[in-house]
């Protein structure tokens, strides 16, 4: 029998003798074969199988309904060290890995271990390949992703990127992109329940080694050098270190991220926006600039970042026209400027910052993008003390938009836009008065005290903002002629005591003297 099979075997290579085969019902005959304990009978009914079932969609549903998976991992189990089996039996795993039918039955077995043990024992490029292959395909299933997380996968992934690091071999950077790739996969998406277990497995074993030696995804791996000498990161290991980031605040740990800036992640990224900014694939950018916005969190980070000029070389980014990087950018130098009177100062100085935020205000088709045009430019004045600033943002027609955002049906961009005009006035009312009056800000803060919907910390930070108004002349003819003083009379007797307050040392001020 076993003469005849190898025989037949060598026969069936082509599309013309696989064709009488399935006909036959060839395959319903040969899976009993797969439940021999004769290795070389499982070897070539498993070739057999595998030659007349590849490409055949049908064929593959059909195996997994009479049970194929749990022989295959059966074999897996009880001749991991048989490279010709082992081989064959990965094979067939990854013809078939992409059925959902195939992943419903996979998840009922321990393939996890197994394939997290072969992933180990793989030295060549071939195996790592199809290995990955297969393990990237069951990551897409929730209970196969726990499975193998709880297998231990991200250590095994974390020997192979060391063990790779620093190659320029073009294999090589393959499997760091394919190991990156997975633990992306690992981290993201998913159920809520099955992304914070996955996620806890694998920023525990990131950032939180119970043998507190180094982090190997992040200190070990990071400073790569090229031939240049010059430092450098793999497409891959940005990836990772991009998501690595990305995933950092729902463990809140501000160490770690600082962690990942003293070990230069900062330039690697920075590296890799600048390589990436004419491409057509956006998604290296849109990764690293939420890495970047993520690891710029911690104040010591700003400091840093600022000082090795982050916010002008991600600026080169601002002629990009795809929403989901504008929106990245925007969220990054936001971040950065949030409580940093230097950021805020170098940001509000760029004409092609100012001129691009403006049309970006103006942006009809996205909200998103539209918003968080309007955040960028209140946090720059905001945590601006130049006059110089406050005159650019004038002379970029900015003003007009942060006063219509005090009329945002969002409260915290409400109370932003009056905080930045509050403290603006504060420093340079002169550059601003004419914008004010052009805008009609006076009559915008008198509706918000008017209606009755208006948050109590909006009235409070709209009358703030009218005590700086008052010390122009023309503003607080304005204020007068809109007889605001009736409106602060009755919000004398609101139920908000800050409210009260507010509205009581107001009308002091608009009764004095000029």
């Amino acid at each position: 029998i076993m003469a005849k099979t190898q025989q037949f075997l060598s026969f069936i290579r082509t599309e013309e003798m696989k064709k009488p085969c399935i006909e036959a019902d060839l395959v319903l005959t040969l899976i009993p074969f797969l439940e021999s304990t004769d290795q070389e009978m499982l070897l070539h009914a498993g070739r057999a199988i595998g030659r007349i079932c590849y490409d055949n969609r049908h064929l593959q549903e059909e195996l997994v309904k009479v049970g194929v998976i749990t022989s295959l991992v059966r074999i897996l189990t009880d001749y991991a060290e048989s490279e010709p089996l082992v081989h064959v039996d990965l094979l067939a795993l990854c013809n078939l890995a992409d059925l959902d039918t195939a992943k419903e039955a996979l998840s009922k077995t321990k393939v996890a271990e197994q394939l997290v043990k072969q992933l180990r024992r793989a030295e060549s490029h071939e195996r790592l390949e199809i290995v990955f292959e297969i393990l990237q395909a069951l990551a897409e299933n929730d209970a196969l992703k726990v499975q193998l997380v709880e297998a231990g996968v991200q250590e095994v992934l974390s020997e192979i990127l060391l063990r790779l690091q620093g190659s320029s071999q073009a294999e090589d950077t393959c499997i760091v992109k394919a190991a990156s790739d997975l633990i992306v996969s690992l981290l993201l998406g998913g159920k809520k329940n099955i992304y914070t277990h996955t996620h806890t497995y694998i920023y525990t074993y990131i950032y939180d080694r119970p043998d507190k030696q180094k982090i190997p995804l992040i200190e070990d791996i990071i400073p790569v050098r090229n031939s240049q000498g010059k430092g450098s990161l793999h497409s891959g290991f940005a990836w990772l270190i991009c998501h690595c980031a990305f995933i950092a605040p729902p463990l809140p740990s501000d160490g770690n991220c600082v962690r990942m800036v003293q070990v230069g992640v900062i330039h690697q990224l920075l590296d890799l926006l600048e390589k990436h900014v004419e491409s057509a694939d956006v998604s290296v950018q849109h990764a690293a600039l939420s890495a970047l916005r993520n690891l710029a969190i911690p104040v010591v980070n700003k400091v840093q970042m600022l000082e090795e000029r982050v916010a002008e070389r991600i600026q080169a980014l601002l002629r990009s026209e795809t929403p989901p990087v504008q929106f990245k950018l925007l969220g990054t130098l936001r971040m950065l400027a949030d409580g940093q009177a230097d950021a805020a100062e170098i940001l509000g100085q760029d004409p092609m910052l100012l001129n691009r935020l403006v049309q970006w205000c103006d942006a009809n088709d996205s909200a998103g993008i539209r918003g968080e045009a309007h955040r960028l430019l209140a946090s720059i004045l905001q945590h601006n003390r130049s006059q110089e600033v406050i005159k650019a943002i004038q002379e970029a027609h900015g003003v007009k938009h942060l006063v219509s955002m005090t009329t945002s049906e969002h409260i915290a961009l409400q109370n932003e836009a009056l905080t930045a005009l509050t403290i603006a006035s504060t420093i340079n009312l002169e550059t601003l008065e004419e914008s004010f009056k052009e805008s009609q800000l006076v009559q915008s803060l008198h509706r918000l005290l008017q209606d009755v919907k208006t948050s109590p910390e909006v009235i409070y930070n709209s009358m703030g903002l009218l005590c700086s108004l008052l010390k122009s002349g023309d503003l607080r003819q304005e204020i007068e002629e809109e007889n605001i003083k009736e409106t602060l009379e009755q919000l004398c007797h609101h139920s908000n005591a800050n409210v009260v307050k507010g509205a009581v040392t107001t009308l002091q001020i608009l009764s004095e003297a000029p």
